[in-house]
C-alpha cells in the first residue's frame, strides 16, 4: 500500500499542473518549426538522460537523428543510430507517442526487447522480453566493487511477478482514478521500479511508464520538459529516496495490490 501526505503533496502538485499549463501553452504560441525543433531537443535529451542514469553514454548525434527520421523530420546533420540507440529511441516514442494505447505485458515485453537487441546487457546475457526467474539468485540492486558490493534493495521474489504486475497495470489502466495525473506517473515510476519485474533495465523502462503518464495528463504527444534530464541531475537524491522509500517494512509486505492516501 501506498501512503502520502496529501497537505504536503497538493501545493507542489498544483504548482507542476500551473507550470505544465503555462509550457504548453507557450509553446503552442511557437510557430511549428519552432515547436517541431523544441519536441526533437526534449526527447533526445530526455533519451540520452534516461541512460546516463544508469551509466550508459549513447551518442546524442544518433538519438537525434533517429527520433528525427521516426517523426518524419528534415533535419541536418543526420548520421546513422546503431540497433541499440534505435531501439531504446523507439520504446520511447511508442510510449510518448502512443500514450492513448492501454499499457499490457506484451508491450512491456517489447520495450524491453528493444532496449537488449542482442540479449545482452554488457557481456552479460539477460532474459529478453520476459520475467526475470532468479535463476541466479535473488534481484538485487546494488553498488560498489565486485566483492564489496552494498545491497540497497532486494526485489519481490520471481514466482510473485505474475501478480504483482497484474495488479500494477489493472491500477495503471483503472478508469475513473482519483489520483492527481502527475502523482500518478511518480506512483507508477515507484510501483514498477519497486517490483523490478526484468533481470534489467528497470529503470529505463520505469521512466517510460511515467513519460506515457504525463503525456495522459496533458493528453499531447508532444513533449516540451524531460524528467530523465532532472533526475540526471539530481541522481544522488533519486537513488537516496528510492532506497529509503523502498526499506523495509515495504519491502515484506506480501501484498502489491492497490495505493492510498492518507
Amino acid at each position: 500500500m501506498f501512503r502520502w501526505d496529501s497537505a504536503t503533496l497538493t501545493p507542489a502538485l498544483s504548482a507542476c499542473r500551473h507550470g505544465q499549463g503555462r509550457l504548453v501553452g507557450q509553446m503552442e504560441a511557437l510557430g511549428f518549426p519552432l515547436r517541431q525543433e523544441g519536441v526533437l531537443q526534449t526527447l533526445t535529451d530526455d533519451v540520452v538522460k534516461s541512460g546516463e542514469i544508469e551509466g550508459e553514454s549513447l551518442d546524442a548525434n544518433q538519438v537525434r537523428s533517429s527520433i528525427a527520421r521516426r517523426l518524419g523530420m528534415d533535419v541536418a546533420g543526420v548520421v546513422t543510430a546503431n540497433r541499440h540507440v534505435e531501439g531504446v529511441v523507439e520504446m520511447m516514442l511508442d510510449a510518448t507517442h502512443h500514450y492513448d494505447q492501454p499499457l499490457t505485458v506484451e508491450r512491456l515485453f517489447a520495450w524491453h526487447a528493444s532496449l537488449f537487441p542482442t540479449g545482452r546487457s554488457g557481456m552479460r546475457k539477460v532474459r529478453v522480453g520476459a520475467w526475470r526467474n532468479d535463476s541466479t539468485g535473488p534481484m538485487h540492486v546494488g553498488s560498489g566493487p565486485i566483492g564489496r558490493e552494498r545491497v540497497h534493495y532486494e526485489g519481490p521474489a520471481a514466482s510473485r511477478l505474475e501478480q504483482a504486475m497484474k495488479a500494477f497495470l489493472d491500477w495503471f489502466e483503472a478508469a475513473g482514478a482519483d489520483h492527481d495525473p502527475v502523482l500518478k506517473a511518480g506512483l507508477a515510476h515507484l510501483w514498477f521500479v519497486t517490483i523490478h519485474p526484468f533481470d534489467d533495465g528497470n529503470g529505463r523502462i520505469a521512466r517510460a511508464i511515467a513519460d506515457l503518464a504525463l503525456a495522459r495528463s496533458e493528453r499531447s504527444a508532444q513533449r516540451f520538459y524531460s524528467m530523465s534530464s532532472q533526475i540526471r541531475q539530481e541522481r544522488a537524491a533519486y537513488y537516496d529516496i528510492l532506497e529509503r522509500t523502498q526499506s523495509p517494512p515495504w519491502m515484506s509486505r506480501p501484498g502489491w495490490s492497490g495505493s492510498s492516501s492518507g
